[in-house]
C-alpha cells in the first residue's frame, strides 16, 4: 500500500510542479503580450505562440503522471512495494523539477521575444528558435522520467 502512496505522490509532483511552472511562465508571457497587443493589436496571434511554448511543461508532467497512475490503477494489480513506490517517486522527479524550472526560464525568454517582435516584427522566426532552445532540457527530463517509470 505505501508503495502506491509513494507512486501517486510522484505522479502528483510531476503534474503539480510542471503545472505550477507553466502557470507562472504563462503569466509572465501574457503580461508582456498584453503590453504589446494594447499598442499593436495585429500582433496578437504572434504572441499566442510565445504564450504556448512554456505551457508544454504542463503537458509533459501530465504524460508522466498518467503513465504512473495507469500502472497504479490498471497495470499493477498487486500494487507497488514500498521500494518500487520510492523508485516511481524518484522517476517522477526529473520532469517535475526540470519541467517547472524550464517553463519559468522559457517564459522569461518568451517575454523578451514578445518585446523584440514589438520593435522588429521580422525577427519573429528567430525569436521562436531562441525560445525553443530551453525546451530541450524539459524534453530530457521527460524522456528520463518516462524511461525510468517504464523500467520499474
Amino acid at each position: 500500500m505505501w508503495g502506491n502512496v509513494l507512486a501517486i505522490l510522484g505522479a502528483s509532483l510531476a503534474v503539480g510542479l510542471c503545472g505550477l511552472g507553466a502557470s507562472i511562465g504563462l503569466s509572465i508571457v501574457q503580461r508582456a503580450s498584453a503590453g504589446l497587443v494594447s499598442e499593436q493589436p495585429e500582433k496578437y496571434t504572434k504572441t499566442l505562440v510565445f504564450q504556448l511554448i512554456p505551457s508544454t511543461a504542463a503537458l509533459y508532467g501530465f504524460v508522466v503522471g498518467f503513465l504512473v497512475l495507469q500502472n497504479v490503477v490498471m497495470g499493477n494489480a498487486k500494487g507497488y512495494t514500498t521500494v518500487e513506490g520510492a523508485m516511481v517517486l524518484a522517476a517522477c522527479l526529473p520532469i517535475a523539477i526540470v519541467g517547472m524550472v524550464s517553463a519559468i526560464a522559457q517564459a522569461k525568454v518568451c517575454a523578451s521575444m514578445v518585446n523584440m517582435i514589438g520593435k522588429r516584427n521580422e525577427l519573429y522566426g528567430r525569436g521562436i528558435t531562441m525560445a525553443i532552445f530551453i525546451e530541450f532540457f524539459a524534453l530530457l527530463g521527460l524522456i528520463i522520467s518516462i524511461l525510468s517509470v517504464l523500467s520499474i
